[in-house]
């Protein structure tokens, strides 16, 4: 499909720069199925039914924006990192800002002014791509290099928030979500950023049961797309895993009527990886890097509670393959008309299938 058909114009003053307090009031843009509603976050219990299943990432970001220092030749230069993905123990691949500052070989520094930090982090540039990414080999690795990471970096902002203002201490809870629990994301799943322990217990009091699976969300997912047609794009693999125990209980769940309702699109991208043609979901770990577009058939998924995304993006490709290009479309026209927030610490949408898949 050409990619065009999946841009549209958003105003700068609709990209959501701080999140919505308290969480859950952020605003609700019900779309897809029989119409359209404006609602809140907090109306979400009343929108599903007793028997329903939520399906959360329990993936926890890390803190991969590094400030470097670049060494050679006696000549010092500030670079800026955001690790994308971990490619052994002691290495990562990372975007650097400005790229062009670096070469292969590149020695950098790295610290922090926070008491009782480790210092002497170093590392070397040992390959460079074509689009601002770098990969670094560290000076140690495993465990030692988690622990250094977590002290001299920071939460890794998208750049759509980041450029456009400071880093700010809550920003290290708000960027995370309250059930993280697995390190691995330099990326928050941020549909689950609207969930609070008050909305929990009023989702028990509906009997809608709660599930959780893992994505490391990398940064290459919220890229938008440069080719011209989607057949052209090569999405970022992320590794993920499901349980045979999860597995189970949510295979259960539609066997008795109830519907797999997945909190953000990397839930969805594992229950779809993990899902059988038969739609039976089967415990699953490994990298994924399906990529949605119209005409893709769901097998796992029958509602989808998910953020605004970028214009020609994976993410959008996605949404409007759930509920259909126009209705999406029109949703989101609907949603810059009437002020709602986009992105990362935006609002959200409650989407439903065009044609409902058993």
């Amino acid at each position: 499909m050409r990619t065009a058909l999946f841009d549209f114009d958003l105003p700068e003053d609709r990209i959501a720069l701080e999140p919505a307090v308290p969480r859950d009031s952020a605003r609700l843009l019900v779309a897809g199925g029989e119409g359209r509603m404006d609602l809140s976050v907090q109306d979400l219990p009343d929108l599903l039914a007793p028997g329903d299943a939520l399906v959360f990432n329990d993936t926890k970001v890390i803190p991969a924006a590094l400030e470097g220092v670049r060494v050679r030749g006696g000549v010092r230069a500030k670079v800026a990192f955001n690790l994308i993905k971990r490619l052994g123990d002691d290495r990562w691949r990372a975007f650097a800002r400005p790229a062009k500052r670096l070469e292969v070989g590149d020695a950098l520094e790295f610290s922090s002014a926070m008491p009782g930090a480790p210092v002497g982090l170093t590392a070397h540039v040992v390959a460079k791509g074509e689009a601002g990414e770098v990969d670094l080999a560290f000076d140690r690795a495993g465990a030692a290099l988690d622990a250094a990471i977590g002290a001299v970096g920071q939460m890794p902002l998208p750049p759509y928030i980041a450029l456009k203002r400071e880093l700010t201490a809550s920003d290290a809870a708000t960027y995370q979500t309250i059930y993280a629990a697995h390190e691995g994301a330099v990326a928050a799943p941020t549909a689950g950023l609207h969930f609070t322990p008050e909305l929990f217990a009023k989702l028990d009091a509906r009997g809608i049961s709660r599930h959780f699976l893992t994505l490391h969300v990398g940064a290459g997912t919220f890229l938008p797309v440069k080719a011209d047609d989607t057949t052209d794009h090569k999405m970022h693999a992320e590794w993920g895993e499901i349980s045979a125990g999860t597995a189970d209980a949510l295979n259960a769940v539609r066997a008795k009527g109830g519907r797999v309702v997945s909190v953000g699109t990397t839930s969805l991208r594992i229950l779809e990886s993990a899902t059988r043609d038969s739609g039976k979901i089967a415990a699953w770990s490994g990298e994924t890097a399906i990529f949605i577009t119209p005409g893709y058939r769901f097998k796992a998924v029958d509602v989808l509670m998910t953020n605004f995304h970028l214009p020609r993006s994976t993410l959008f490709m996605l949404v409007s393959a759930f509920s259909g290009l126009e209705t999406m479309q029109a949703a989101y026209a609907h949603a810059i008309a009437n002020g709602y927030r986009f992105y990362s610490y935006g609002d959200a949408c409650l989407l439903f299938p065009a044609v409902h898949v058993p």
